[in-house]
């Protein structure tokens, strides 16, 4: 059985990387990866569906075991990529998605180096500027800080395998999937199980 690929996409907020993986998931034979936090659920939140939840005590347990392919403190909680869980289904065949930020990419990169990163780039300042706005729950003040935040996150795009610009939603879905599919037909140590059936068959 061919194992599955591990895709991580990220974006600055605005960009629409969470609405472009969730379309994806509705359109191809992936997993999205589920996050394990130290936080408490929110109204509506399940576990196992949105997140894994768990004690501080327990998460720097899973740190010490190497049990995360990437993790985080961010404002006093933890939130990380179980490392079993994902290789587990990437075993199985089924492509694993991970909607992470920069930071935590590179460190999947660093210790998984056959993860392909995909970075979302809104179409323009402009335009992201009128995404974060139209929330209506920003100060000018506190816009100005996310769009400098966004500037420094675009800015490791070249550290990226792929970028897609999101402009029109399913144009960028349609892409993220190209790569998704071109990926697969990579020349990868793969190809020396696909010889070998090739040489029992004849």
């Amino acid at each position: 059985m061919k194992e599955g690929r591990l895709f991580v996409v990220s974006g600055p907020s605005g960009a629409g990387k969470g609405t472009v993986c969730k379309r994806l998931l509705e359109e191809i034979e992936a997993s999205l990866s589920i996050s394990m936090t130290t936080r408490a659920p929110r109204q509506g939140e399940a576990e196992g569906e949105d997140y894994y939840f768990t004690s501080h005590e327990e998460f720097k347990q899973v740190i010490a075991s190497d049990g995360f392919l990437e993790y985080a403190e961010v404002y006093g909680n933890y939130y990380g990529t179980p490392r079993q869980k994902v290789l587990e289904q990437l075993k199985a065949g089924t492509d694993v998605i991970l909607e992470i930020d920069t930071q935590g990419a590179f460190q999947v990169k660093s210790t998984f180096p056959d993860a392909i990163l995909i970075f979302i780039l809104p179409p323009s300042m402009a335009e992201l500027k009128n995404r974060i706005t139209g929330r209506g729950s920003e100060t000018e003040e506190a816009i100005a800080v996310r769009l400098g935040e966004a500037m420094k996150e675009m800015e490791s795009v070249i550290k990226y395998d792929y970028y897609v610009i999101n402009n029109i939603r399913a144009e960028a879905v349609a892409k993220v999937k190209g790569i998704i599919s071109a990926e697969h037909s990579r020349v990868t140590k793969d190809i020396e199980k696909l010889l070998s059936k090739f040489k029992e068959d004849m």
